[in-house]
């Protein structure tokens, strides 16, 4: 009778010890389409749960502010940050790293795309020719959307954007960017190049009216951000464990949703540049 009551009560007990265990929340910037961002999040949330063996869930958020409230709130505590909204979140939280980047995000570059009736062709020089369109960027903290294109105008023409340009915007995301310029919405507008080439991989029908006229210089961008505080609450080394974790994720399908080839270590000081450039614009409270 005993050993009954015994098992009946440790097989209660099971799921309220399951549930008491924390779960890892992780967000990213809305970058793209909210379906595609929770396609891409859901599969990387299995993958670092098998990893870590602790649950993990993917938090939507809809503005890139948003992602960076919720980190510095201890809503979650991995995020998949631009340049900008990854140094905006460090400087909130103490003890806060990056852990991780893209291959690709060592030198990242923004595309300018105009519609083809601007007439506007690709070139190594800036595009003095969009002198009075329309422009768009994307989100307005968006490292690839916003940040870096505005300093690439202001660096080439000596003047602001909205001096530049007759009218200029935020679409909300690079999707949208792409979407906006390809109707004739906007003219002109700046865009993450990986979102850019992703649709001409996929023969997406925007790429038929939205062409590339010039791309920035290089700088670093996205990155995974960790709060200070992960290893007192999973143990020592958890952070160091989250870091192996991304850096080893190699299955294919996993990697073309962001689209990155590799993860690779990060660390803070990469992302100096990137608080340069906000600090110079006034983008950093």
């Amino acid at each position: 009778m005993i050993p009954r009551l015994f098992a009946a009560l440790l097989l209660t007990a099971l799921p309220l010890a399951a549930a008491a265990q924390d779960t890892l929340y992780f967000s990213a910037i809305p970058d793209e389409d909210e379906t595609r961002l929770a396609e891409r999040f859901g599969a990387v949330a299995e993958y670092l749960s098998e990893e870590l063996d602790v649950p993990v869930q993917f938090v939507p958020v809809k503005s890139y502010p948003a992602a960076v409230t919720a980190f510095r709130n201890d809503q979650v505590q991995l995020a998949w940050f631009g340049g900008l909204s990854g140094v905006q979140a460090r400087l909130l939280v103490d003890g806060a790293r990056a852990i991780a980047q893209g291959d690709e995000d060592t030198s990242f570059v923004s595309y300018f795309i105009a519609h083809t009736d601007t007439g506007l062709e690709r070139s190594d020089d800036f595009p003095d020719a969009a002198r009075g369109m329309s422009f768009t960027f994307g989100a307005k903290t968006s490292t690839s959307g916003r940040l870096m294109p505005e300093y690439g105008i202001r660096e080439n023409t000596g003047e602001a954007p909205e001096e530049f340009f007759s009218r200029v915007g935020f679409s909300g995301d690079h999707s949208q960017t792409l979407r906006l310029v390809a109707s004739g919405a906007w003219q002109v507008g700046a865009l993450n190049f990986t979102v850019y080439d992703q649709a001409v991989a996929d023969g997406a029908p925007e790429i038929e009216t939205a062409k590339v006229i010039w791309q920035t210089p290089p700088y670093p961008d996205y990155n995974w951000t960790i709060r200070g505080d992960v290893d007192a609450r999973w143990g020592e080394g958890f952070a160091d464990r989250v870091q192996a974790a991304l850096i080893g994720m190699d299955d294919p399908d996993l990697l073309a949703a962001f689209p990155r080839n590799a993860f690779i270590a990060a660390e803070n000081d990469d992302y100096a540049p990137i608080e340069q450039v906000a600090r110079e614009l006034d983008l950093l409270e």
